[in-house]
């Protein structure tokens, strides 16, 4: 997952589609070589397209995420 704003997906938070809970994050953290906070949770295979919006609950709030392929960043190959 790639977090939409400064918050931090962290382990046990729970993971929103239209406001229910779908699934949990198993690990989150800040990516400073991103620019973005990431983060990894299991949701069910029909959420987890790549550019599918969800929501990691976060303090009570709903902070917005996009699932994104992994790896998160992959590294030039010199040419």
């Amino acid at each position: 997952l790639k977090m939409l704003d400064r918050n931090i997906p962290r382990h046990g938070y729970p993971v929103l589609s239209d406001g229910q809970p779908v699934g949990v994050v198993t690990s989150g953290n800040v990516s400073f070589t991103l620019g973005y906070n990431i983060g990894m949770a299991y949701v069910p295979s029909a959420l987890a397209e790549p550019g599918t919006r969800l929501g990691i609950e976060v303090r009570g709030s709903a902070a917005p995420a996009e699932v994104v392929s992994l790896p998160f960043y992959k590294r030039p190959r010199p040419k």
